[in-house]
């Protein structure tokens, strides 16, 4: 049977040599430090009577205990621990039976942190769970991670990206962790942990830039520069339906993007009676993302007409019938779809059936709770999105309702119920043909134009950011499904890109991308509007459609300025 050693050491312990296939053998040994190697299945216990610090770097593996005289200290690199060997080797290898259990590693309760903290949620009792990560203090962040291994901030192939101390602002914090198993059990564990890099700046809250009187008054500064602890991820919404897919996901991974957003129609899948669910094309088109190494957001739209009031296509009357769909769309792709967005600008008529009013949005809140619930029961890495409304601030049943108005509505039904049943909302920044960095009051728009209120602007996400916190959602991330610049065209209330050039618009495009990396640290993902659109269009006949305007490619299929644009601004990491 593997054998198991314990070390205890009160100033530095470096272990090298995690050299599997090694026996387990004392190399050297001085005054606070022994050399082993490990054979496969060997384990080490460390216990360090201050606090420990860890590097992994391939086989080899160095734990440091803090310094005397700073209790809890941690500094120095990341730990990167290698998904097998490092973890067996400080003995947090997960179990899959017993009761549901969690416990903090890479910190301790009380320290004080410098340096890069690489945090996991060490889960027992359950070999998937759902595990979400509470930072509180003078930072706020949140992230889910829905596959172990479960690190704080994220993890690539087991790797966790860390959390950079040293670009957090001073303060005392506490890291809560929450898991829930498949069967509904949870448990939870929290943490302590003090930063003091000597900063004296505060961190902005969108709450401090909302106006008391209304939404049309805009924030009174741009926001500065602010720390992010999400990693923001990029992606870009496509039309990948009866076409050569090999084309527009290689021009994705060519831009750098990870993600794409693919809009589909219950309607048309599933028929031609209830339950019956035909998914046809989707089946290859989920398969070809996947093969392709990108991640898949799918945005659910279009109700089969049995399920609706008036027999269109609006929103069903029964949230169970959205349920069933989303429940059965998981159960058929689990592992291949990594999102779904439950639906599309439901404060607009035309994607409501032909009409809408502020009562929608408790109707919409049932029918995220259903769907939200039923997916997470099938597949809780998913990350489920409210549904972004269109920025406008137009209230009229036949044409939409305000989005401030709507959001509000929402969070304030049954007393912000909504906040237990998504894992981030979905957003929809308005730009017209105003500069990213520009806004109503503070810093006019230079353009002739769609220029007077703040939902003609990038920066109005602000303001719905500013409602998430007055709601106490300040937890949840913003994910902006949607953004960008339209160009010439030809489409009735477009016009305001007949003002923006090729040009313009690959400038604004990255602009967005820096502004928002910089200054939004709780926007977790954004998706360009659009991949494809431009040769789908101009094959349809409408080169100068406003969707076609909007697009990354040309409507021969070439790539634009604003493709070389994106692609340089991800390559070079800014």
């Amino acid at each position: 049977m593997p054998s198991h050693r314990r070390i205890t050491r009160p100033l530095m312990l470096i272990l090298f040599g995690l050299l599997l296939g090694a026996t387990l053998t004392p190399l050297a040994m001085r005054a606070g430090q022994q050399l082993f190697s490990l054979s496969p299945g060997d384990s080490i216990l460390v216990t360090c009577e201050t606090g420990l610090g860890s590097t992994v770097s391939g086989s080899q593996a160095r734990i440091e205990c803090a310094q005397a005289g700073e209790p809890g200290a941690v500094s120095g690199a990341a730990v990167l621990p290698t998904p097998t060997a490092a973890r067996q080797a400080m003995g947090v290898a997960q179990q899959p039976g017993g009761p549901l259990s969690v416990r903090l590693a890479g910190v301790r309760d009380g320290q004080t942190a410098r340096g890069t903290l690489a945090v996991e949620a060490v889960v027992s009792g359950a070999a998937q769970a759902r595990v979400v990560f509470a930072l509180e203090g003078p930072q706020l962040a949140q992230h889910t991670e829905k596959r172990a291994p479960y690190f704080f901030l994220g993890d690539e192939g087991g790797r966790p990206r860390g959390w950079d101390t040293t670009a957090a602002l001073d303060g005392d914090y506490t890291l809560r962790v929450t898991v829930t198993g498949a069967d509904g059990q949870t448990a939870e564990a929290s943490a302590r942990i003090r930063v003091a890099n000597g900063a004296a700046s505060t961190a902005p809250t969108a709450a401090a830039i909302l106006s008391s009187q209304s939404m049309v008054a805009a924030p009174g500064a741009a926001p500065q520069a602010a720390p992010r602890t999400v990693e923001l991820e990029y992606g870009a919404a496509a039309h990948l339906f009866y076409l050569d897919r090999a084309a527009p996901l290689g021009a994705a991974k060519d831009i750098g993007l990870g993600w794409v957003r693919q809009q589909i129609h219950w309607k048309d899948l599933e028929g031609p009676e209830p339950g019956n669910y035909a998914w046809g094309e989707l089946d290859p088109l989920v398969e070809s993302v996947d093969g392709a190494g990108l991640k898949l957001l799918l945005s659910v739209v279009r109700s089969p007409r049995w399920y609706t009031a008036d027999g269109g296509d609006g929103m069903p009357q029964d949230p169970r019938s959205l349920g069933n769909f989303v429940a059965a769309l998981a159960e058929r792709y689990k592992g291949r779809v990594d999102a779904i967005e439950i639906w599309n600008e439901q404060n607009l008529a035309h994607e409501n059936g032909g009409r809408v009013t502020i009562e929608d949005a408790g109707h919409y809140v049932e029918l995220l709770k259903e769907a939200y619930t039923r997916i997470e029961a099938v597949d809780p890495a998913i990350v489920v999105l409210a549904a972004p409304p269109s920025s406008t601030g137009i209230t009229d049943p036949a044409v939409a309702v305000s989005d401030i108005d709507y959001l509000k509505a929402m969070y304030g039904y049954q007393g912000g119920v909504v906040r237990g049943f998504m894992d981030a909302q979905a957003v929809h920044p308005g730009a017209a043909a105003n500069p990213p960095e520009t806004f109503v009051t503070d810093t006019p728009s230079p353009a002739a134009g769609w220029t007077d209120h703040p939902t003609f602007y990038f920066r109005h996400i602000e303001n719905v950011r500013a409602l998430m916190e007055q709601h106490g959602m300040a937890d949840k991330p913003v994910w902006i499904t949607e953004f960008g610049w339209a160009t010439q065209n030809s489409s009735p209330g477009y016009e305001f890109g007949n003002a923006v050039s090729y040009e313009q618009q690959a400038d604004y495009t990255v602009r967005a991308m820096r502004w928002t990396r910089e200054r939004y640290p709780w926007v977790q993902a954004m998706f360009v509007w659009n991949l494809n659109f431009a040769p789908l269009k101009a094959k349809d006949g409408r080169p100068l459609d406003e969707q076609a305007s909007f697009s990354l490619l040309d409507t021969s299929g070439k790539p634009r300025p604003v493709y070389y644009a994106m692609r340089r601004h991800l390559a070079e990491g800014r």
